[in-house]
């Protein structure tokens, strides 16, 4: 699960240097916490969140986002790094991130008493675990990304960073321990490919390796996976046609 040897690392490096937050549009048409609810896909590893954002609000932020500076990554990445084709900008952006994580009902779906399969409640050490530590919120690392026809990133892990994230007035210094991608759009948008391909490592050396995990595309969805250590080997697949756009964080625990 974790990295190995010279397996590409997603970095959160970037060329750009962007200072004044962008006037994000408010999250007015969020759904009601109560309708959300946390997915399995793999245990302890990969979640996801149906219908976080509805598709309104995703075709407000697409129009919103589209007018942001985005760059396009290098074809050539440095040495260690994944090969990754997009379009893409990035913010430190704390008032944002708090926002993202409280006022979408993110906090209390990620906090609050979530189920099993089998209809168990986790409790507060249960989640612990899951999450890796005591969540504090998301990251202020924001980044949006577009893969256009062509576009990809190939397989890699995502690393684990610390960071500080603001709680009221403090600043609690904090580590990345799950990556957040909120999807905006999908094949009912036009978009085709881009799926999300995670790859479970073989049971035993000589062992066949699993069949990949496809994560399909869903307006509004988010998916939460572990990274760092135990990160899973995973890659953004091609997009054939349309555009797949992407609002990516961290979830963080205290350090």
């Amino acid at each position: 699960m974790a990295p190995k040897g010279k397996k590409a690392l997603a970095t959160s490096s970037t060329t750009q240097a962007h200072e004044q937050h962008p006037d994000w549009p408010p999250f007015k048409l969020i759904l009601p916490q109560y309708s959300l609810s946390i997915q399995e896909i793999v245990p302890n590893q990969i979640v996801t969140i149906p219908n976080f954002w509805p598709s309104s609000l995703c075709k407000t932020y697409i129009s919103f986002l589209s007018s942001l500076p985005l760059v396009t990554t290098p074809g050539k990445p440095k040495k260690g790094d994944a090969v990754r084709v997009n379009d893409r900008f990035q913010i430190q952006d704390a008032l944002f991130a708090k926002r993202l994580w409280e006022e979408t009902g993110l906090k209390d779906v990620v906090m609050g008493d979530l189920q099993s399969d089998e209809g168990l409640q986790l409790d507060g050490e249960t989640r612990r675990r899951l999450w890796g530590g005591e969540v504090v919120g998301l990251s202020p690392n924001i980044r949006i990304y577009r893969y256009s026809k062509g576009q990809f990133f190939d397989q890699h892990y995502d690393d684990s960073n610390n960071v500080t994230v603001a709680l009221g007035q403090t600043e609690i210094p904090a580590r990345t321990t799950w990556t957040l991608l909120l999807y905006l759009t999908s094949q009912l948008t036009g978009c085709v490919g881009g799926e999300t391909v995670f790859y479970p490592d073989p049971p035993t050396k000589k062992a066949a390796p699993p069949e990949p995990i496809v994560v399909e595309l869903e307006v509004g969805m988010a998916l939460l996976h572990r990274h760092g250590a135990e990160c899973m080997l995973h890659e953004g697949r091609e997009v054939l046609a349309g555009e797949k756009w992407v609002i990516r964080s961290d979830l963080c625990v205290r350090r």
